[in-house]
């Protein structure tokens, strides 16, 4: 194999990201803000204060991205949040969205 050749296989190889997903907590009127915080530094492993002020963000607005991860841990991280929510009774509605 001649080095052009080499080098043209070499340039063909591309590395693809994977497609990353934001995984969105919304608010409601049942979850408490307490829940909220412990989702979001347990799961999303968030510092005190970051989690804070994104429970405060979720409780203002509509939603907000509590993280942003590739497919399969989005969806993992998303799933854990609603499923330790529902045993805990509350509505919480987290989802994993492609960017």
């Amino acid at each position: 194999m001649s080095v052009k050749e080499l080098v043209r296989e070499e340039t063909r190889t591309k590395v693809r990201l994977p497609r990353q997903y934001q995984v969105l907590i919304y608010n409601d009127d049942f979850t408490t803000m307490e829940f909220v915080i412990q989702v979001l530094v347990e799961i999303f492993e968030k510092q005190e204060e970051e989690a804070v002020a994104l429970m405060l963000s979720i409780h203002k607005g509509s939603c907000a991205v509590a993280g942003v991860y590739p497919k399969d841990i989005a969806q993992t991280k998303a799933r854990e949040a609603v499923q330790w929510a529902r045993e805990e009774g509350f509505p919480l509605k987290v989802e994993a969205v492609c960017i």
